[in-house]
């Protein structure tokens, strides 16, 4: 079993697990320590645990609990792949749900979940401007929904939060050049994480990532067509970590490169500045 750490905030921590188990290998017992999801995304394993055996298939969720032992089998296909999400007590509480919900030890490959945990494999491998902290919160929450049976409420946003949303809003795009997490964002609007996820992206129609990114490209877009400065000084300028990803999730959302839409936005002001000197 290989195992990379894909992400690790304060409120959950995002790991991939790659098991090369073959069929028939002799099971260990193990224990979960914290509440956790993993969505299956290749291949298939058994899972033992409170005296009810399940079989995983992609598309299923292996659901932990803290304290509780468990084993896993490996009897029909061998390289399963999963993308786990482990939650700390306080992520727990504000999504809230029954005990029960968190003990049920696997789901079986539900639409309401497999498509939220393609989005949040999306996440994992910078194909979507959604963080992957975000992405595990909304993969949580739903689980919860389904599993417990409660019916989504829609979210009530009274003038504060409104206000706290906009001034949030405001604060990321001021410091977007600037490393933000989702749990900087929260403590600038004042409330926990989880909830300040919901508020920001009811009021706003967008997550808190997903804005911290637009406000990049919207900078480097200006910088691109204003600046003589290099491609890659630009994508650092603006809070790019690495350029690589710059370029992708600029042509994503451009549909040209970086280096395309510099060479378009110089020409189109020359045309315009032409048809001004003829008038």
């Amino acid at each position: 079993m290989s195992s990379t750490t894909l992400l690790q905030r304060r409120s959950i921590t995002v790991s991939d697990f790659r098991c090369t188990a073959v069929p028939g290998e002799k099971p260990f017992v193990e224990q979960h320590r914290r509440h956790s999801i993993s969505y299956v995304r290749k291949g298939s394993f058994g899972y033992c645990s409170r005296g009810r055996a399940h079989e995983l298939v992609a598309g299923s969720v292996l659901v932990g609990y803290p304290d509780t032992e468990f084993f896993c089998t490996h009897d029909h296909v061998c390289g399963d792949e999963c993308l786990s999400f482990f939650l700390e007590p306080e992520l727990v509480d504000a999504i809230g749900g029954r005990t029960d919900a968190w003990q049920v030890g696997a789901t079986p490959p539900l639409p309401e979940l497999m498509v939220l945990g393609e989005f949040a494999q999306a996440a994992a491998e910078g194909r979507s401007d959604i963080g992957l902290d975000e992405a595990g919160q909304i993969f949580a929450s739903r689980f919860v929904e389904v599993v417990s049976g409660r019916t989504r409420k829609a979210a009530r946003t009274s003038a504060r939060d409104r206000r706290r949303a906009v001034e949030t809003a405001l604060w990321i795009d001021a410091n977007s050049h600037r490393e933000i997490e989702l749990e900087n964002s929260a403590a600038q609007a004042g409330v926990s994480p989880f909830h300040f996820l919901r508020l920001f992206s009811s009021v706003l129609g967008v997550t808190p990532h997903q804005y911290l990114v637009r406000s990049r490209l919207r900078h480097a877009a200006r910088l691109l067509a204003d600046e003589e400065r290099a491609v890659t000084d630009i994508a650092y300028d603006v809070g790019f970590a690495d350029l690589s990803n710059f370029v992708r999730t600029f042509h994503r959302a451009a549909g040209v490169s970086p280096l395309k839409f510099r060479q378009a936005s110089r020409g189109m002001r020359k045309i315009f500045q032409e048809r001004l000197q003829l008038d």
